[in-house]
């Protein structure tokens, strides 16, 4: 494992040294629990864009219960 540099900048999760290895984060573990809030939609990028029926469409989300069809 690569040690963390004093000089790095703290990790955006858990504000440990960041490590060379996972800049900007400290940890692979990190890293996920990163990309999990952009996937989850916690992270937006904001927009003053009105979506189109077809872009909501493709961004609903979806019951896995419902039938396909």
């Amino acid at each position: 494992m690569t040690a963390p540099d004093p000089k790095a900048a703290p990790c955006p999760i858990c504000g440990q040294p960041a490590s060379p290895r996972y800049r900007p984060f400290c940890s692979r573990r990190c890293a996920d629990v990163d990309l999990g809030r952009w996937f989850s939609g916690q992270y937006r990028v904001p927009s003053t864009e009105i979506p189109s029926e077809t872009d909501e469409k493709y961004t609903r989300r979806v019951d896995p219960d419902d039938e396909v069809g």
